[in-house]
């Protein structure tokens, strides 16, 4: 006999929390917008945004009922367009973000920008989990100076990003990778030819063929290496920094992310433990284990139809995405991460 036609699978992923953890652990419940796999060059999504919010069950239950009410949207989910299409749009929305003033958090990615990060982290520094995150704001100049000279760079930009992004999703076999190295560097050469200067230059000149060669073959064995075309692992953990602050850990409740493999989750809870101890945040007792003292307690993955919390999360991703790919996020106020993976000041 078949399935029923509404039975779902249990979410897969996620990071079970170690159950002897003591001290104080919140609950976050996340969920994120402008998801699309690894093309990070698509015009329609230029925006990733992640949303995090600390509400309770029965919080976030009646917040949604009294945002759903005078829709015909579905009974159990209210997305950011039903919303911000909706009768009464603009005094829900104030309503929505004052409600959520103090118990939500919003991390924004530029993909484009995230894109030069990631090609910054990879070939000019060390690549880690750290990378993206506010933790390696050193790298961040040079990033931003390339980013920057785009606007007079026109169409060669686009093809040297969209070759980046070619060469990281080339399979590590010898034509291929030969053919994507080719028109990376060409594109690299086309770009360097319309004499950007200064430190823009310099990120030209310092991805050598030996260099690039070395991180792609380390790629395909170091399992240290964080995927460079996922978004979500710098956005979580900027999400659990920001939560964490207040020296709590932190438990996400996250719906369903395939990125989210618990690898990749033990690998990122290690970098942050390792943050943490160094800003002496959280002292480790003596017989604790790594990874004890990470502000990441764990992460549970959900369907969001069963989470009202991840439901509210999901919403507040979306509105916060259209807003920003309509040039106006300053609506979303305080709860917008100041450590944005964003350009906050563009030149003229």
């Amino acid at each position: 006999m078949g399935e029923r036609p509404d039975t779902r699978s249990p979410p897969q992923g996620g990071l079970p929390p170690v159950e002897w953890l003591g001290g104080a652990v919140l609950q976050v419940a996340c969920d994120e917008s402008g998801w699309s796999g690894r093309n990070l060059l698509d015009l329609a999504t230029p925006v990733f945004t992640h949303a995090s919010v600390d509400l309770s069950v029965d919080e976030a239950a009646e917040l949604m009922a009294t945002l759903r009410s005078g829709t015909d949207c579905s009974p159990r989910e209210l997305k950011s367009g039903q919303l911000l299409r909706g009768p009464g749009a603009g005094e829900k929305l104030d309503w929505l973000l004052a409600s959520l003033r103090g118990r939500a958090h919003v991390h924004l990615v530029d993909k484009e920008y995230f894109l030069v990060t990631r090609l910054v982290d990879l070939f000019l520094a060390e690549p880690s989990y750290a990378a993206g995150t506010h933790l390696t704001q050193d790298q961040r100049p040079a990033a931003i100076a390339l980013y920057r000279a785009r606007h007079s760079t026109g169409r060669d930009w686009e093809a040297f990003l969209g070759a980046f992004v070619a060469l990281l999703r080339t399979k590590r076999q010898d034509e291929q990778e030969r053919r994507a190295l080719q028109l990376f560097f060409q594109a690299r050469d086309a770009l360097a030819a319309r004499g950007l200067g200064g430190p823009a230059a310099g990120v030209l000149d310092g991805l050598g063929e030996t260099g690039v060669r070395t991180v792609l073959t380390r790629m395909t064995h170091d399992r240290s290496i964080p995927p460079p075309l996922e978004p979500i692992l710098p956005a979580l953990a900027e999400t659990v920094l920001f939560w964490s602050a207040a020296q709590q850990r932190v438990l996400i409740v996250h719906d369903e992310q395939s990125a989210l493999t618990a690898d990749r989750l033990r690998r990122l809870q290690r970098v942050l433990e390792g943050a943490s101890r160094a800003s002496a945040r959280w002292p480790s007792p003596a017989d604790a284990s790594p990874p004890a003292a990470s502000p990441l307690a764990g992460l549970i993955t959900v369907n969001s139809k069963d989470d009202a919390r991840v439901q509210v999360a999901d919403l507040l991703a979306g509105v916060a995405r259209r807003s920003a790919e309509a040039g106006d996020d300053r609506t979303l106020g305080p709860i917008l991460s100041r450590t944005s993976l964003r350009d906050t000041e563009p030149s003229s």
